[in-house]
């Protein structure tokens, strides 16, 4: 038997959601049979490996890495930004109208 980690294990509440979805048969056999070999339920092994991947989507949407040089431009470009262009000072302009319009 495999070892199974269910990262929803340590959530403390109640089991109240609802999920349902529907799947072509050969996937669904290959799930049955992942869990039947890990010793866990399907719906177990499935919430489980969903939950585990949204984690990693979500801490891989929330983090940018930066090479070293991309690092450097980055640093170099916030302690030397660049002169504001023509289209900047308008759009500037433009927001102060619109806010002071609203108001």
């Amino acid at each position: 038997m495999l070892p199974f980690h269910d990262a929803t294990q340590a959530l403390d509440e109640p089991k109240s959601a609802r999920m349902e979805q529907r799947t072509k048969p050969h996937v669904k056999a290959a799930i049955q049979k992942a869990a039947a070999l890990m010793g866990v339920d399907e719906t177990a092994f499935v919430t489980g490996a969903a939950y585990e991947r949204a984690l990693e989507a979500i801490a891989a949407h929330e983090r940018t890495v930066l090479s070293a040089e991309d690092r450097d431009v980055f640093l170099a470009a916030l302690e030397a930004p660049a002169a504001p262009t023509e289209a900047l000072r308008e759009a500037v302009q433009m927001r102060d109208r619109r806010i002071i319009d609203d108001q």
